[in-house]
Parts: C-alpha cells; sequence; structure tokens
C-alpha cells in the first residue's frame, strides 16, 4: 500500500493510500477556500466531570447535497471537491468542520471508495484488507500526536442515524481526553482482574463462543450479540487474543477480521432486506493509560426495531442513562443467523 500526503488549499492534509500500480497522487486543490474556521471549544460538566465539545462552526457543514455536488467524489473538470483527485482507492482528509479541532485534538474524514453508490458490506475483500490497514494506520499517526488521549475511528450509515453526506466514509476523532464509556469500561476491567486474576473480555468472550448469541466465528475473531445489548440490533466483533488497538493486530488477525465484517455486515442488511442504518464504532485503549486492560473490539449497532420502526432515546435512556431494549439478545442472534446474507458472503 502506497501513502501519499498533500495540502487541501485551506492547507489541510489530505492522506491518499493507494494499491500497487496505481497513478501518482498530483492533483492541486484549486479551490478559493476561506480560512480555517474558529477552533472548537471543551467544556467539563461540573456535575458528572465528563467534557462537552462546543463546535458553532459545524452549522454551516454541508447538508445533504445531490448526488452530482457530493464533496467525498473525485474532483471532476469544474467541479472540485474535497478530493482533487479524478479517482482514488482510499482517502483520509481533516475534516473542514471538525468537532476538535486546534490544540484540542483532530477529526478526520475517511472515504472508503470513490464510488458514490456502493456502501461498506458491498467493498472488495481487498479494499477491506485496505481499509483495515488504514484505520491501524491513522490510529498510529494520530496516537502521536500531542494532547491525543484517545483514538476513535466509526461509521454512521443511513438517513435514520443522521447522516448528512451518503458517500460511503467514515471519520475518526483524535480526542483529547479520554471518553466517558472508555473509562467505565477499564474501571470494570480494572475490579474484574484484581478479583478473578483474568482479563474481563477474555471471560466474557469464553462466554459468547459457548452460548446462543453467535453469528458468525473464524479463525481470529467471533462476532455474537452481547448478552446485554443497549440497541434493537448490536453486534460486537471481538479478537480472540487480547491487543489494546488496531496497529496491534497481525496482518493474519486484519485479514480474517476483512472476511468476517463482510459476512457480518451481509445479513446485518439481510435482516430487513433492506439497507441497516447503523453505527460501526472501534473501541481501543487510551494513547497512554489503561493499555494493559483494553481489549480492542468493534460494536456496530442499529436503531431500527423493525423494518419501519426506529427505537427512540426517550426518557430512561436519555434522562438516566438506563437503558430498555425490545428486543432480547438471542432472538436478535436466531434471525440474524437465519438471515440471507445480502450480499453473497
Amino acid at each position: 500500500m502506497r501513502h501519499t500526503v498533500r495540502l487541501l488549499a485551506d492547507g489541510r492534509e489530505i492522506h491518499y493510500y493507494d494499491a500497487d500500480g496505481a497513478p501518482e497522487r498530483t492533483a492541486v486543490d484549486t479551490r478559493d477556500l476561506p480560512p480555517r474556521g474558529a477552533a472548537s471549544e471543551i467544556r467539563r460538566d461540573p456535575l458528572t466531570g465528563e467534557c462537552v465539545a462546543l463546535a458553532a462552526h459545524r452549522q454551516s457543514r454541508t447538508y445533504k447535497p445531490p448526488a452530482g455536488l457530493c464533496p467525498l467524489c473525485p474532483s471532476a473538470p469544474g467541479r472540485p471537491t474535497e478530493v482533487p483527485e479524478a479517482d482514488y482507492d482510499v482517502v483520509v482528509f481533516e475534516n473542514r468542520f471538525p468537532s476538535f479541532s486546534g490544540d484540542l485534538g483532530r477529526c478526520e474524514v475517511m472515504c472508503f471508495t470513490a464510488d458514490h453508490t456502493t456502501s461498506f458490506g458491498e467493498l472488495s475483500l481487498e479494499r477491506v484488507g485496505m481499509v483495515v490497514d488504514v484505520w491501524a494506520d491513522r490510529t498510529a499517526a494520530l496516537s502521536a500526536m500531542p494532547g491525543v488521549a484517545q483514538v476513535y475511528p466509526f461509521e454512521n450509515r443511513g438517513d435514520e442515524i443522521g447522516v448528512t453526506l451518503a458517500h460511503p466514509h467514515g471519520q475518526i476523532y483524535a480526542y483529547p481526553f479520554v471518553t466517558p464509556r472508555t473509562e467505565r469500561m477499564l474501571a470494570t476491567a480494572s475490579a474484574y482482574l484484581a478479583e478473578h486474576g483474568r482479563p474481563l473480555m477474555g471471560d466474557v468472550l469464553a462466554a459468547e463462543r459457548a452460548g446462543p448469541r453467535v453469528i458468525a466465528e473464524s479463525a481470529h475473531w467471533t462476532a455474537f450479540v452481547p448478552e446485554a445489548a443497549r440497541w434493537p440490533v448490536e453486534v460486537h466483533l471481538v479478537p480472540h487474543r487480547q491487543v489494546p488497538d488496531l496497529p496491534a493486530l497481525t496482518a493474519a488477525e486484519r485479514a480474517d477480521f476483512a472476511e468476517l465484517y463482510l459476512r457480518v455486515l451481509g445479513r446485518l442488511d439481510g435482516l430487513y432486506d433492506r439497507e441497516l442504518p447503523y453505527i460501526a464504532a472501534w473501541h481501543q485503549a487510551p494513547v497512554t493509560e489503561g493499555r494493559e486492560l483494553a481489549w480492542l473490539h468493534l460494536q456496530v449497532f442499529s436503531i431500527l426495531r423493525t423494518a419501519d420502526k426506529l427505537k427512540y432515546l426517550a426518557g430512561s435512556e436519555s434522562g438516566m442513562a438506563v437503558w430498555i431494549n425490545d428486543v432480547k439478545p438471542e432472538d436478535l442472534a436466531a434471525r440474524l443467523r437465519a438471515a440471507p446474507p445480502r450480499y453473497g458472503f
């Protein structure tokens, strides 16, 4: 894989990741862009201790443009976009409207393909393998930046999730603090290790592999519906070996994940015979703390509780963070195992 770094018209970095034989990336961004906006601000809630990012400049970000004006598609004559090249394999660039910026972290956009009309589940096995390598590369690069405490790659898909750009893409957040969810998981893992002398996720994985909620398995990974799933559709993909983050995966583990993930996505989209709106969230160790406790895994979840009904976060979930799920995890696992794969994996 070849990695080329260029600059966009306003000074933001753009990273091209290409397979062998791809043309050199020399195109220049010809747009007349305004200077970058104000940096985001972070305030701490005194009642919970949690951080809140204020990024008012995001109100002016691009919102559901027609396909012909998609800013993530390659540039064409008379139609420059965020990607100056006429084609690309995988590309990553600094978000023009970031939630975290300046000395307070960084946000990047990652386009999985130049094809506007496809989805992650329809990518080739080779392209998914490249995406995994890029996730690992960007995690390592962002983790090395001053002030970054945690790196979070994720994908949002579907109108119901709130996606504003339909092009197949994800994002990578480099937080200047450790997120509340990760802090809670590390604290729980620490207490479990102290009591039992074993890693928590290792015991969870062993129990799930012996139980009724497994969706698919491979040599190095298992995909299952968690016992206490919060969302009506939720699957965790967990490596069999404890690793803190994506860069720590071996080449064999990365390739194995790519094949398993495509199988899982095919069944998720086959569940209701439609593209499932989802969030795919990588849980990685923080940059410096808790790395011996963390166990890398991918959480994929959806708010779609039936083919045409959404799960809304109402009083209990939003007000008290106490989750109520209308779907029994064992029933979901059985339905996913029986679902016809939408993409043939």
